[in-house]
């Protein structure tokens, strides 16, 4: 509620104590069930789809707006195959080029996009109330060298944090253990927010529990049955060499034994340096 429709309850129901449940029902949301995780997988699968129908789309001088457009479609059929009976409502790409990358998920735009200029493909698909997300670090043509480090670190960054998400970690401590390897190449100061967070249901007046950030304050501990992103994300501001935004981005479910990465979509520059 807000703090204007919180008063007007409360002026409603004078008598009545009003309890703040949110956290609690939060936390109960933190444990996904068979029936959400498959359906989770499935979304995973869709974002998959959508990330080739970008690169289908990619091409020298394309609008940006053109190539988000054409993985959306992609993304809905795909979930109306899937799901014949579902609501079809709020997938969606973001889709940047150059400077535009400056932010995890900027406007799409009419701005067209040149060879060797960094890209930032994101896309989410939306099932029954559930979203899900790709998210990955693209070049068209060709990388230049200060761009190819940057990106390299970021991927050993993001490899990196894959590997720490099991049960009994806490997630302030994978935060604490990634910063430490942007800290050896002098770019912590370029990371822009966490590491990742929560799936599950998503829509425009609330979203994915707030207990399981993957930030130094958050000191919640994975368990089986979570289902949580592994996003790094570093900016470099214009007139540095190298500028521009680059993420990568994968969904693990926690298992009794460690974490299913359940995205399937290439990562890093022996992938993703698009030549067409």
């Amino acid at each position: 509620l807000t703090l204007h429709t919180h008063a007007a309850l409360a002026a409603c129901y004078p008598l009545a104590e009003l309890v703040d449940i949110s956290t609690a029902c939060m936390r109960l949301r933190l444990i996904k069930s068979a029936e959400e995780q498959a359906l989770i997988r499935q979304g995973a699968q869709v974002a998959n789809v959508g990330g080739a129908a970008v690169i289908e789309a990619l091409a020298d001088q394309a609008p940006e707006f053109e190539v988000a457009m054409h993985a959306t479609q992609a993304m809905v059929r795909d979930i109306a195959r899937r799901f014949p009976d579902s609501q079809l409502m709020d997938t969606w790409t973001l889709f940047q080029s150059g400077p535009n990358t400056d932010g995890a998920h900027n406007p799409v735009t009419s701005r067209r996009v040149s060879k060797g200029e960094i890209l930032s493909l994101n896309c989410f698909p939306m099932i029954s109330g559930y979203y899900t997300a790709l998210e990955r670090t693209l070049f068209l043509d060709h990388c230049s060298d200060e761009y190819l480090r940057l990106w390299q670190v970021n991927v050993q960054v993001h490899e990196a944090g894959q590997s720490l998400v099991r049960p009994g970690v806490r997630c302030c401590d994978i935060a604490a253990e990634l910063n430490e390897i942007y800290r050896q190449h002098d770019l912590l100061q370029y990371r822009t927010f966490g590491y990742g967070h929560s799936f599950g249901v998503l829509c425009h007046y609330y979203g994915r529990e707030a207990g399981l950030e993957l930030r130094e304050d958050i000191d919640t501990v994975l368990e089986p049955g979570m289902v949580v992103s592994i996003e790094p994300m570093i900016m470099l501001p214009q007139g540095l060499p190298g500028a521009g935004g680059y993420r990568e981005h994968d969904i693990l479910v926690v298992t009794e034994q460690g974490a299913d990465n359940i995205t399937q979509f290439p990562c890093g520059p022996q992938h993703n340096v698009i030549c067409q």
